[in-house]
Formats: C-alpha cells, structure tokens, sequence
C-alpha cells in the first residue's frame, strides 16, 4: 500500500511504499498542506491499482529517481525475475529493516502510543543497527543469543552501568514480535522457538509512612496540595492524576471515573481495560477536589499549567517533588510512590484486598498480595469506610461511636 508521509526535517511529502520486494521512498518539493496532501492520496491510489494489475512502470511515476535503472530491469525482463526466484527462493524476502518498518506501520494503530514509542525505540536504537542489512529469514536464534550478549554490555541511562534485563528484554521481544510475523509472511522457520527471557530483579516498593506523607502535605507548595492529597489517597497512577477532567469527577456520588490518562502530550485510553474504574473519594479527597474546583473548575483538566494543558510529569517531579523531598530529609523516591502508599494505607487501615484491587484498577488480588504482601493485616473491613475513618481522625481529630479517637490499627 502507498502512504503519504511527512519528512519531519523539512517539512515535505513523500511516497513511501513497497515495489517488487523493495522499500521505496520518493520525495516530493511539496510542503505538507491538505490540498498536497489530497493531491498526492489521489496519485497514491493509482500506483496502488497500477502495481495490483501488474501495470505499474516506476519511470512513469519517477522520471528522475535514483532507482529507476534498478527496477526498470527487473520490468523489462520479468522471465529472468522469475527464473531468479526459482532458483533463489527467498530472493524477495526483504531485509530486517524495510520489514520491521513495514511492521511497524501495520500496527501503529493497534498500539497505545506509549507502546509504539518503545516499540520504534527499541528497533532503531538497538536492532536495526544489528540486523538492518540482514534478511529476515537468515537471522538465527544463535545470532539472537550473541546479540543478547552484546547487549548485555551496552551502557545504561540514567547512571546505570549496563542495559537492565528489563530493556533487554523488551528489545528481545519486539525482534521476536518482527520474526514471527515475517515467518508466517515468508514461510521460514521461527528461529526464536523457547527463548528464555532474562530474570529480572524484584523491584522493593518505598511507600510513604503515614508521618512523612503528613510532613510532605504539610510543607508542599499550596498550589500543589491539592494534587498531592489526591496522589496520596486515591491510588491513581500518574497519567490518570493528569488526565483527570472534570467531567469524570463525580461528587454526588463520591466517585472519581478513571476514563484516560495523559503521557506525553497525549490524552489516550488507560492502561488496560482493567484500568476502566471508578474510585472511591474519602471526604478527605472529596475535600481537595472542592477546594480544587474553586481554581480550575473553569477548565476540562482538575490539575493543569498555567495555560490550561495537563501537568508535565517530568516537571513536576523536578520542581516541585524531588526539591521537597531534598528540603524535608526524606529519600528520594519516584512520585509513583504515592501509588503505592495509598494501597499500604488502605491495608494498614484493613480494607479487604478485593476492594483495593479494584480501586488500583487490577482485575484480582494476585498482584497486590505480590507487591504488598508484606503490608497485608488480617481482613475486618469490607470498603473505603475505615480508610476515610483514618483519614478523618488525622486531619480534622475526629472520634468514633463511643467517644475515643480513631487510630490506626495497622
């Protein structure tokens, strides 16, 4: 198929297409507008038919094309074509990376863009530079295990001394995801059949102790409390905080309806379909989202910059999180921990696990009896009552029935 693409250097159209097993990119001197845009569609429609009929002459369409002799022979003797391939049956099997671009194009739209960001990452950072030039059919399981190696050397990000297996692994599975595909497509042997992946380490959870969550709300910039508190007691995941809108914010029946979430400029579906919830508000978090309303009511986003657009994640954490942190003492740890802090408060205050599972978005309790299983008490409760119970003996010195001061139990 012919698509119409945009060359981000210059801003200019192109053709970018497949003909006789070869990746093909003509460049045009048109700038990106709708009327060129349309204009090249309409021309991309007809070498698709032209090259369905068998019709297609690359010279009619590319005149002054660099690889008009290239494939001008291969038009004019289509009996040694064929005798070509006879001979050489997998003479039209492409090379790794005019496939794993053409994979990437077929899928994009199955993906979040998360996911193909990572996915595009992993082949231009570390696969087509190893098997570009390869075709797909010659690449074996040995050379996969030699690159594995190789990769295992590459320096990490971030400070690390090497790749973690958790990279390793991921760019391992995006080669398989490629192979598999081109396998099925070329009919070849899948060569990575039972490839273990790396062990990757258990990552220690850091949640947040009741006290520092209390000092951290205590001394956060005023503008920022709000926001904090909803972290700190909902459990919402980083892009669901900032991608939060008002219209998903429930307050007659106490619940926050967790629809989208925000990463990287873009406002998307969640997660997983398990990440479709609705979350129960303590009238603690209640309370924060009024006070809330009263400066971004106005506006689709409850958290948002001063020109309206959703919190940055990078900039938040690097000027208003690690900066408090650093002022109040407390290790450095990544805002996502407020996360997991509000899954060990709600153990601590003895929620029943299916609940938490829930209001983290997890569809059983397997994963929170892995990660906190340190954190879980004995089962009492059955909902959000005795957290909002907690919550409200420690912000406002609320007492129960029989007079006492609710504390907590965990």
């Amino acid at each position: 198929m012919v698509k119409v693409r945009e060359r981000k250097e210059t801003g200019k159209l192109y053709f970018d297409f497949f003909y006789k097993g070869r990746r093909c990119r003509e460049y045009s001197s048109l700038p990106n507008t709708p009327a060129n845009r349309r204009k090249m569609e309409k021309v991309a429609k007809k070498m698709d038919a032209e090259m369905t009929l068998g019709t297609f002459a690359y010279r009619e369409y590319f005149p002054q094309s660099r690889r008009l002799k290239e494939f001008e022979a291969l038009e004019r003797a289509p009996e040694a074509e064929a005798e070509a391939e006879a001979s050489e049956p997998e003479s039209d099997v492409p090379l790794f990376r005019d496939f794993a671009e053409q994979w990437l194009q077929e899928n994009e739209v199955l993906w979040r863009f998360k996911t193909l960001e990572s996915n595009r990452s992993a082949l231009r950072r570390h696969l087509i530079p190893q098997f570009g030039d390869w075709k797909v059919s010659d690449i074996s399981k040995a050379d996969v295990l030699a690159f594995r190696s190789t990769l295992a050397k590459v320096p990490g990000r971030k400070g690390n001394a090497t790749l973690s297996p958790k990279t390793i692994n991921h760019t391992l599975g995006v080669l398989s995801m490629v192979l598999a595909e081109a396998a099925d497509r070329f009919q070849f042997t899948f060569p990575l059949q039972n490839l273990k992946r790396l062990k990757q380490p258990k990552r220690e959870i850091q949640p947040f102790s009741w006290d520092e969550v209390q000092r951290i709300l205590e001394h956060v910039r005023p503008d920022y409390r709000n926001y904090f508190v909803v972290r700190f007691f909902t459990g919402l995941r980083t892009g669901e905080v900032h991608g939060l809108k008002w219209r998903h914010v429930d307050f007659d029946n106490g619940l926050i309806l967790v629809r989208e979430t925000y990463n990287r400029g873009r406002t998307e579906y969640t997660k997983t379909d398990g990440s479709q919830r609705d979350v129960m508000m303590s009238s603690v978090v209640a309370d924060a989202l009024r006070a809330q309303r009263e400066a971004t009511g106005r506006s689709d986003y409850v958290f948002h910059t001063a020109n309206g657009q959703p919190l940055d994640t990078k900039n938040v954490a690097e000027r208003v999180w690690y900066p408090l942190l650093r002022h109040l003492g407390l290790a450095l740890r990544q805002p996502y921990q407020c996360r997991h802090t509000a899954a060990t408060l709600w153990l601590a205050a003895g929620e029943n696990p299916e609940w938490i599972a829930r209001q983290l978005g997890h569809t059983n309790t397997e994963m929170l009896f892995r990660v906190y299983s340190r954190y879980v008490p004995n089962l009492t409760r059955q909902d959000g009552s005795a957290m909002d119970r907690l919550l409200r003996a420690r912000f406002h010195g609320e007492t129960d029935n029989e007079g006492k001061e609710v504390r907590d139990e965990g």
